[in-house]
């Protein structure tokens, strides 16, 4: 099958990361066919490095600098809107008939080893050979610097499946949610579903509230056999001591209960609560300054509550204005 696949990435501060980054992407054994670089009003040189890193590229690369930093959230909300809304304004940019779009998510400190972009859309042919259908959303495998896989990427199978086998060939397995460490999604189920990351997550569970809602009904796997190598500064688990941006998962996770309910079945629901009581629990457990921890979670318990998260157009039409354009071609 003709796949047409547009890398995302986004930077913050991590100019020599980025760099990896995007040497990593053109050593694919099967390269992008374009690549967007969101950079997060850096000021270590990265946007300088994404500018200079286009200007020799032999893959078309458009770079977007936001004038303030809107978080991963934020950042992949604006990639992908202008991925996929540029071709619903101009059917210029849509790919070419017989194509299928995909776009391909990384952070900046996320490095492709030379096969991973081939081995996710073989497993893309696989999927329609095994089920029928093409997958809503592919993950790479998450190593750390040395060779350890990192489990805070690697997802759980999925329980109760919607459709398709549970696993298919080079041990791909069916997931409910993903990472956006080298995550893969078919553009058309943005197009159809009308939905973006909700950016006001700034970080923290918006590639877990965003993956799951497109997986509610769409079909994912995790391929191991595509690696990439996650340069995070230590190995561990999403429930590693987080320090401040405890407060994100807090408010985040709330967020989600109250306005995302439509992402999960009601039995999925309770599992997620039970789950999430038991992350904090462990994060509290294993912290190093229980007191910040224990403020993250009160400030974002309260907000969790009191507050509800800004649209993406009102976030992007103070901040990007172009792109709160896309936004909303994308969410009507």
């Amino acid at each position: 099958m003709q796949y047409s696949v547009t890398a995302v990435v986004v930077s913050y501060n991590r100019k020599q990361l980025l760099e990896e980054c995007l040497d990593g992407i053109l050593g694919q054994t099967r390269r992008p066919d374009r690549i967007i670089i969101v950079d997060n009003a850096s000021t270590d040189g990265a946007r300088q490095v994404a500018h200079d890193f286009a200007e020799r590229s032999p893959i078309v690369t458009k770079v977007i600098g936001l004038p303030q930093n809107v978080g991963g959230a934020g950042g992949f909300c604006a990639g992908i809107a202008y991925a996929v809304g540029r071709g619903m304004g101009n059917k210029k940019n849509l790919p070419k008939p017989g194509a299928v779009d995909y776009l391909w998510l990384m952070d900046d400190d996320t490095v492709p080893t030379p096969d991973a972009l081939a081995a996710l859309l073989r497993a893309c042919d696989l999927c329609v050979e095994t089920n029928g259908c093409l997958p809503t959303v592919l993950g790479s495998k998450a190593v750390w610097v040395d060779g350890r896989e990192h489990r805070m990427n690697r997802p759980r199978p999925r329980a109760a499946l919607a459709k398709g086998a549970r696993t298919m060939r080079d041990g791909a397995f069916q997931v409910r949610s993903l990472s956006f460490v080298s995550c893969l999604i078919n553009a058309g189920a943005v197009r159809g579903l009308h939905r973006l990351p909700i950016s006001a997550f700034f970080l923290w569970n918006d590639d877990f509230e965003y993956t799951s809602r497109l997986l509610r009904d769409g079909i994912g796997y995790y391929v191991p056999t595509s690696e990439v190598v996650h340069k995070t500064k230590r190995f561990g688990s999403s429930d590693a001591d987080p320090g401040e941006r405890f407060y994100n998962e807090v408010r985040n996770k709330i967020w989600m209960f109250r306005f995302c309910g439509d992402d999960f079945t009601f039995g999925g629901r309770i599992t997620l609560l039970l789950k999430t009581l038991r992350r904090w629990v462990f994060t509290w457990l294993r912290a190093g300054d229980r007191a910040q921890i224990t403020q993250c979670l009160r400030d974002g318990w309260r907000d969790g509550w009191h507050t509800r998260p800004e649209s993406n157009s009102t976030i992007f039409a103070d901040v990007y204005p172009p792109i709160a354009t896309y936004v909303d071609w994308i969410e009507v």
